[in-house]
């Protein structure tokens, strides 16, 4: 079967065209969160497995309390800088447009287990890692010298703190929270005394977190998060 396109011939300019329904169409921006749905679209509110690959982020670590730290607000401002300055450059420079993606974050404390202070809500014992993903098609020089340009226009504390991380989780346990971030611990409750025992699995990485809404936005009861906890078997 022929693999060429029935052009037709245009009856007042005697030029070749394509049918319109055969015409290719924009794709549109790249967007994470419709290449990849099972990571950044999916609908389980409880618990299940799923195998994530690698992914690459521009980053920037911190600790305390996300709500009244003054380091945490810096981080996202930082991040999100850089992740436009990326986004136009790329567009720019490379002819390629992208959707910044969401907000995500790792989680974690001094406890050996990494969850009672979570539980205990202690927040500000909470230690961080903001983070924003970037397509396989921007490189690392890409993003460095999207770094050094912000740098170079914008007086941002923790801009200087951006760097690029690397993350393979690989076997992961994950659902989709909707609701108040604060809510979140009865299903991080039925994970570790629960889903781990029963599926024979340990943890094998840091808690994660998508953040698919805006909280300035948004009402807290239609916020949604992705949770994410890579494991291992036991």
């Amino acid at each position: 079967m022929s693999n060429e396109v029935p052009f037709t011939t245009d009856r007042r300019t005697g030029q070749l065209r394509a049918p319109r329904n055969t015409a290719p169409r924009s794709t549109g921006p790249y967007d994470v969160k419709r290449e990849d749905k099972a990571l950044y679209a999916p609908t389980n509110r409880d618990w299940e497995l799923i195998e994530v690959p690698a992914q690459r982020f521009i980053a920037v670590d911190g600790r305390g309390d996300p709500n009244v730290a003054p380091a945490y607000t810096e981080a996202v401002e930082a991040l999100y800088a850089v992740a436009y300055a990326i986004k136009f450059a790329a567009k720019r420079g490379l002819g390629r447009d992208l959707v910044v993606a969401p907000l995500e974050g790792l989680w974690y404390a001094d406890d050996p287990a990494g969850y009672a202070a979570f539980a205990a809500g202690d927040k500000a014992s909470w230690s961080w890692t903001m983070l924003i993903g970037q397509p396989d098609w921007v490189t690392d020089a890409f993003i460095t010298d999207a770094v050094t340009a912000t740098l170079a226009k914008k007086k941002l504390p923790t801009l200087a703190s951006v760097r690029i991380e690397s993350l393979a989780e690989g076997l992961s346990a994950q659902l989709l929270h909707v609701g108040p971030y604060d809510d979140e611990a009865p299903a991080l409750a039925r994970l570790h005394g629960e889903f781990l025992a029963e599926h024979g699995l340990r943890l094998n990485g840091l808690h994660h977190e998508v953040y698919l809404g805006d909280p300035r936005r948004s009402a807290p009861e239609k916020l949604k998060t992705v949770l994410r906890q890579p494991v291992a078997p036991a």
